[in-house]
């Protein structure tokens, strides 16, 4: 495993590779870091694949945006697409949770030749009540939160329950450990602020244009209403194509188990390859 710094746009990018093969990129959701999309799982570099994860702007070990707005799901493919400029990378299956899944479908519609397929896990950005003000409110809720009282402010700051009782524990257990990661807490609360403004496309129609082989991965929404099931859903109505992967009912998430979903896109990396 090496470790390296991507520059653009007046970030610094912190960037893991790891095995050889069919390269696979990683994009992490808001708030999390390169560790979030597989947790943890080396199966895919076990399995003959070059693994590259990197930690999004402001998140991890990766540098602030230029500008507290400048977290746009524009900002956030152009990343991407230098990151698979400096390693020389031509074309990619692409994995991305939440955010990275939105940081995709925006690489998808402006640079299709760099997809060979896609891994969408957990997608949440719905363009019908994306504007909607009491939504963003909550999001600035959990930015100040973040800004005046740390992880502990974030915590105090989410909708209450934001998950089932009987997960609520797991919950916040990893949402402490994924906060205390990263080395710009203020960043990542700007990030909070901006994110949820942008849009990747414009309406779900945007998504029939999109060329390369996807797999949807949708949670169910008892664990994890943060992001409905009726999206991943929608996504993949709207891809021509596409296969939909959803979780047995009362079952951990697929989207929570990184040697399963390792697995699943080793399997969507193999079927991309030519014969």
């Amino acid at each position: 495993m090496s470790e390296q710094i991507v520059k653009h746009a007046g970030v610094a990018l912190a960037v893991e590779e790891a095995g050889e093969g069919i390269p696979v990129v990683l994009a992490h959701g808001l708030t999390a870091t390169r560790r979030y999309v597989v947790m943890g799982s080396r199966l895919l570099q076990r399995s003959g694949h070059r693994v590259i994860a990197y930690d999004a702007r402001g998140h991890g070990r990766s540098s602030p945006a230029p500008s507290p707005g400048a977290y746009t799901y524009e900002d956030l493919g152009g990343d991407l697409l230098a990151v698979l400029d400096e390693l020389e990378i031509e074309r990619a299956v692409l994995a991305g949770a939440s955010m990275g899944a939105h940081t995709l479908l925006w690489v998808a519609l402006h640079a299709p030749e760099r997809v060979g397929a896609m891994v969408l896990i957990t997608p949440a950005f719905d363009p019908a009540t994306n504007d909607d003000q009491a939504r963003l409110e909550q999001w600035d809720a959990l930015a100040d939160g973040l800004r005046s009282g740390g992880v502990d402010g974030f915590l105090a700051a989410r909708a209450v329950p934001a998950a089932p009782s009987a997960w609520e524990a797991s919950v916040v257990k990893v949402t402490r450990q994924r906060l205390s990661e990263h080395e710009h807490l203020l960043a990542v609360a700007d990030a909070l602020s901006a994110v949820p403004r942008s849009r990747p496309f414009e309406a779900l129609e945007d998504l029939a244009a999109v060329a390369a082989p996807v797999t949807v991965v949708a949670s169910d929404d008892e664990p994890d209403p943060g992001h409905p099931e009726a999206i991943g859903e929608a996504y993949a109505a709207a891809i021509a194509g596409a296969r939909l992967v959803t979780d047995a009912p009362g079952h951990s998430p697929i989207a929570w188990q990184g040697s399963q979903l390792s697995m699943l896109i080793a399997d969507v990396a193999r079927q991309a390859q030519p014969a």
